[in-house]
């Protein structure tokens, strides 16, 4: 009995941790590091006007507000390659984490203290 209870179980355990998601948050010195390549999926996600008064190199706005255009282009994006997003102080990236994850993201990371940090620290 116990045998037929363990063949069940088993493929449920595997499946449930391909399905597992890695959200991290980044201090400053990581998350410059990582994204120094011109390759890395790196997302802005405030408002136009924040992203236009100042953002990171190479970085593509997506308003984390505009929920329909947000989750209509995230669901373009590769979901096995790591993303990098950040905001103005990281309570949108947290939530937008989130959602990605719902999505099907794997590899999220966020840069602590979003946008503020970084001019802060790059200072």
């Amino acid at each position: 009995m116990y045998k037929y209870f363990f063949l069940l179980l088993f493929p449920v355990l595997v499946l449930s941790q391909e399905n597992k998601s890695v959200y991290e948050v980044l201090s400053y010195d990581d998350f410059k590091n990582q994204t120094s390549n011109n390759k890395t999926l790196l997302f802005d996600i405030r408002t136009m006007e924040e992203f236009n008064s100042g953002h990171l190199k190479g970085s593509v706005n997506i308003d984390f507000y505009e929920e329909e255009l947000f989750d209509k282009f995230f669901n373009k994006v590769d979901k096995s390659k790591p993303i990098y997003i950040y905001c103005r102080s990281g309570n949108r990236s947290k939530k937008s984490s989130e959602k990605l994850k719902k999505l099907g993201f794997v590899k999220i990371y966020d840069l602590e203290g979003g946008y503020k940090n970084w001019i802060k620290k790059s200072n």
